[in-house]
C-alpha cells in the first residue's frame, strides 16, 4: 500500500494546453495509452569525480514486461551521449572508481550476469562476480556497490541461502519465520526466499572474490571509508527483526571481518555516507521506537555523527519535511538531500555545523537521483510538469536540461494544465492543498468529467510532476483531482501525524471536501460525471468512499484494503496497524474499531459500479481483500468486474498491464458517465 511503487503510480501533471488544444484533441494528437511504450526516463545519475562525464540509467518501456534500465554516458562539455550497455540485459547501479578510470555496475558481460567493470568508453568490460538478490522485505536499501579508496577492490552486496530456504521451498513447504511473505512489488513468488544479504569483496587485479560477512542477518547500504579501513553498513540484528523493523549502523573491517556496532538506538537509520575527511558519517533516520517496514508516519531527517558513532545530531530538524538520502559537498562543510515540499521534491543544501538550508533545485516537480563532482558540479534527474525524468546539469548558479528523451513522443501532444488550490478541512483543523489537472480542450462554456485520483501511503504526496495516466485522461477531455489529505507528507510532521488512529475518517472527508471545493471553483467540472480511483491507500479510500457517498458514477480501486482485520494478518508488514493506531489489533477494542473502519462492513450501502484491479501476488495488500469485496458486491447486486494482473505484486508495473489498466479505466468511466451533462451550462 504505501510504497514508492504506489506513489510513483499517482504522481502527476502538465503544462498549459488551452486555445488550440481543443482542435489538437479533435485531431487525436493527445496522449494515448499506447504512447507509454515510447516513453523513456532518467533514473540513476552518477557524475565522474572530475565532473567531465555523467553515467545515467535510462528506463525503457518498449517491451511487454516491466520497464528495464540501460546505461548511457554523457560528455559534460559537449552533451553528447553514447550507450554504455544494450537493453538485451538490464544494467544499472553504476559507480565510478575514485580515479574515474572505471565503472562498476550491475550488468552482463560474456554471457554472465552480476558485478561488471568497464572503462567509461566501454572497453575492458569484465565480469567479476555473480550478484544474487533476495525478495525479502528490506525497505530503504542504499548503495550495494562501493569502491575502495585506492580503486583496487570493490565491495558489493549479494545473497546466500538462509537456514530456512530449503524447507520453505520443498514439497511440502514448511515455514518457520514470522516474515514469510516477499517484498511489495516482487510479484513473481508468493513467499520469502529466505536468502540473506552479505558483503563481498572483489579484487580488480586477479578478479578474486571473498565473502566478508556471514550469518542469518541482512547487511546492505554499504560505504567504504576514505582511509580504506572500514565499511559502514545497515543491518537489523535484533532477535525480533522479522516482527519489528529498525536498522542500526555497523562497521566491518575489510581486512579482518571484525564487526562493531556504531548505533544502538531503537529508531531506524538509512543510507550512511562518509565525509570526505573520514571523520563523520551522515545518514537519514527517525526517532520513534516503532517504524513500519513499508511506510513510516515519521518523516526521515538527515543526521550526522562522528565516525565512531558518537555525537549523533539531527541537523535536518530545521526542515520540517521528509528528507531523502544525504550526500556530502566536496568540501565536507554541507550536505545535499531531497525534501518533499507541498507536492514537489526539491534539492537542498544544509551546513553541517548549523544554519538554514539553501534551496538548490526548487522548481515545481520532482528531483530524483543526484550526484556531485569534486568541483561542485551537479547532475540530477528531474521530473517536470511536462515530461518524465530528464537529466539536468548544474555548474555554478545555472542548470540546463541535458537530455530530451521524449521529444518525439511529446511533439504536438497538448498536455493538461495543473493548478493547485487550498481549502479548509471539515473539522476546521487544517488547510488542505489539492492539485487539479485540467482537461485538454477546455473552452468557455464546456463541461468536463472529473476523475478523483487518491494517492497512496497514507504518508505520501501528489504534486506537479508529470504522470502519464493523468495526461491520457486529460487528452480524453477529463479533469483529474488529487487531494493531499491529512496524513500526507510534504506538509510537516504534525500534518503527517493527523491520520493517527483515524483511518477512513477525516482524511476521507478531506477528499470529499476537496471535490466540493473543486466543483465550486471550477465551473467547467461536470458534477454529474465523476469517478474515483486510487492505488494502495488510494484504493482503500476509493473502496471506503463508495460506501459513504453516491456522488461518484464509477469507481476503480487498485490494490486497496477492504478489511483492516484480515489484512493485518495477511500482509508482510504486520506492525503497520500498530504504528497507525498505537496498539496491536488484538489489544483492547481495536479489533472493533478496525472493523468499523473497514469498507467491507458497509458494502450493502454501495451503489457505485466498481472495477476492481489487483496484482495476483500482492504481499503488501493481499488480494484476498479484493476477492472479498468482489463477492460482496455481487451479493448486494452492484455491477462489478475483477481484473487480476498476473506476475504483479503491489501496484501495476508491467508496461502492457499499465496500458491495459488505462484502457479499461477509460472504458469503465465512459460506460457509466451519463452521455450528456445534466449540469447547468456555464453562461
Amino acid at each position: 500500500m504505501r510504497t514508492w511503487i504506489a506513489r510513483s503510480a499517482i504522481a502527476f501533471v502538465g503544462i498549459v494546453a488551452l486555445g488550440a488544444a481543443g482542435q489538437a484533441r479533435a485531431q487525436g494528437t493527445g496522449l494515448q495509452s499506447r504512447d507509454l511504450s515510447r516513453f523513456r526516463s532518467v533514473a540513476e545519475v552518477a557524475m565522474s569525480p572530475d565532473g567531465t562525464h555523467i553515467v545515467y540509467a535510462v528506463m525503457n518501456d518498449d517491451r511487454p514486461g516491466r520497464p528495464y534500465p540501460e546505461l548511457w554516458i554523457m560528455d559534460a562539455a559537449t552533451r553528447a551521449s553514447t550507450r554504455l550497455t544494450t537493453g538485451e540485459a538490464p544494467s544499472s547501479g553504476a559507480v565510478w572508481s575514485p580515479d574515474g578510470q572505471w565503472l562498476a555496475y550491475h550488468g552482463t558481460a560474456g554471457g554472465q550476469s552480476g558485478l561488471i567493470v568497464a572503462h567509461p568508453d566501454g572497453t575492458g568490460t569484465t565480469f567479476l562476480a555473480p550478484i544474487e538478490g533476495t525478495n525479502s522485505p528490506l525497505p530503504g536499501q542504499g548503495a550495494d556497490i562501493a569502491w575502495s579508496p585506492d580503486g583496487a577492490q570493490i565491495a558489493f552486496v549479494s545473497a546466500t541461502p538462509g537456514p530456512e530456504t530449503e524447507a520453505a521451498s520443498g514439497d511440502p513447504m514448511v515455514f518457520t519465520r514470522y516474515l514469510w511473505r516477499p517484498t511489495a512489488g516482487e510479484g513473481l513468488k508468493a513467499f520469502n526466499d529466505n536468502r540473506r544479504l552479505h558483503i563481498f569483496i572483489a579484487t580488480l587485479a586477479g578478479q578474486a572474490v571473498r565473502q566478508l560477512t556471514t550469518g542469518d542477518y541482512y547487511e546492505h547500504s554499504i560505504a567504504w571509508s576514505p582511509d580504506g579501513s572500514t565499511i559502514v553498513f545497515c543491518s537489523d540484528r535484533s532477535p525480533y527483526a522479522d516482527q519489528f523493523f529498525h536498522y542500526n549502523l555497523y562497521a566491518v573491517s575489510p581486512a579482518t571481518g571484525a564487526i562493531r556496532q556504531l548505533t544502538t538506538i531503537e529508531s531506524t537509520q538509512y543510507d550512511p555516507v562518509w565525509s570526505p575527511d573520514g571523520k563523520s558519517i551522515a545518514f537519514r533516520g527517525t526517532t520513534r521506537g516503532l517504524t513500519d517496514r513499508e511506510t513510516t508516519m515519521e518523516d526521515t531527517h538527515v543526521w550526522v555523527m562522528d565516525a565512531d558513532g558518537s555525537r549523533r545530531r539531527e541537523i535536518g530538524r530545521v526542515v520540517d519535511d521528509r528528507q531523502g538520502a544525504p550526500a556530502w559537498a566536496p568540501d565536507g562543510k554541507s550536505l545535499y538531500f531531497t525534501v518533499q515540499d507541498r507536492g514537489s521534491v526539491h534539492l537542498e543544501r544544509l551546513p553541517v555545523d548549523g544554519g538554514r538550508p539553501e534551496a538548490v533545485v526548487e522548481e515545481a516537480g520532482s528531483v530524483g537521483s543526484f550526484s556531485l563532482a569534486k568541483s561542485g558540479a551537479l547532475a540530477y534527474a528531474f521530473t517536470s510538469p511536462h515530461d518524465m525524468a530528464e537529466l539536468f546539469l548544474r555548474t555554478g548558479a545555472s542548470a540546463k536540461q541535458a537530455t530530451d528523451l521524449n521529444a518525439d513522443v511529446l511533439k504536438g501532444k497538448p498536455l493538461g494544465e495543473v493548478t493547485s488550490f487550498e481549502f479548509v478541512s471539515n473539522d476546521n483543523q487544517y488547510t488542505i492543498e489539492a492539485f487539479l489537472v485540467h482537461p485538454v480542450g477546455l473552452t468557455p462554456g464546456s463541461k468536463h468529467p472529473l476523475v478523483v485520483n487518491i494517492h497512496g501511503g497514507p504518508h505520501g504526496q501528489n504534486g506537479p510532476a508529470f504522470n502519464f495516466r493523468d495526461q491520457v485522461f486529460a487528452a480524453h477531455g477529463w479533469a483529474v483531482l488529487h487531494v493531499n489529505y491529512r496524513g500526507s507528507t510534504g506538509y510537516g510532521q504534525q500534518f503527517a501525524d493527523a491520520v493517527f488512529g483515524d483511518q477512513n475518517g477525516n482524511e476521507a472527508q478531506d477528499v470529499l471536501y476537496g471535490v466540493s471545493a473543486a466543483i465550486r471553483r471550477y465551473l467547467w467540472i461536470d458534477s454529474t460525471r465523476m469517478g474515483v480511483e486510487g492505488v494502495s491507500y488510494g484504493g482503500q479510500l476509493s473502496y471506503w468512499l463508495i460506501t459513504q457517498t453516491r456522488e461518484f458514477k464509477a469507481a476503480i480501486p487498485i490494490a486497496g484494503i477492504t478489511n483492516l482485520i484480515s489484512y493485518n494478518y495477511l500482509t508482510y508488514y504486520n506492525q503497520y496497524e500498530q504504528m497507525e493506531f498505537g496498539k496491536l489489533p488484538h489489544q483492547d477494542d481495536l479489533m472493533d474499531t478496525m472493523w468499523k473502519r473497514s469498507a467491507l462492513k458497509y458494502v450493502a450501502q454501495v451503489a457505485t459500479p466498481t472495477l476492481i484491479m489487483h496484482g495476483a501476488n500482492d504481499p503488501d495488500v493481499p488480494i484476498a481483500g479484493a476477492e472479498q469485496f468482489y463477492i460482496a458486491l455481487k451479493d448486494v447486486g452492484v455491477e462489478t468486474e475483477f481484473v487480476m494482473y498476473p506476475r504483479e505484486g503491489h501496484g501495476i508495473r508491467e508496461v502492457k498491464h499499465q496500458i491495459d489498466s488505462i484502457d479499461r479505466a477509460i472504458a469503465w468511466y465512459e460506460k457509466h458517465f451519463p452521455a450528456k451533462s445534466a449540469a447547468v451550462p456555464i453562461p
